[in-house]
């Protein structure tokens, strides 16, 4: 199964750039960005706390795809 994330899509309608995400949830830019790829799959904790931020559901930012 391939994660599929809106987090991109709903960090840049905020303003804000992969670093102040990271920070505003206490981890690196490059989990943002990895993250952002579907190349890194957040812990329930990590998942909450960005969900949190954006005012939206884990489901609404995070799900799971098929791969052909």
């Amino acid at each position: 199964m391939k994660l599929v994330t809106k987090l991109r899509e709903h960090r840049q309608a905020r303003g804000l750039d992969q670093a102040e995400l990271a920070a505003l949830v206490g981890v690196r830019r490059e989990t943002i960005g990895r993250l952002e790829k579907g190349l890194y799959n957040p812990s329930l904790k990590l998942a909450m706390d960005l969900a949190k931020v954006f005012g939206v559901s884990v489901e609404e930012l995070f799900s799971f795809q098929e791969e052909e």
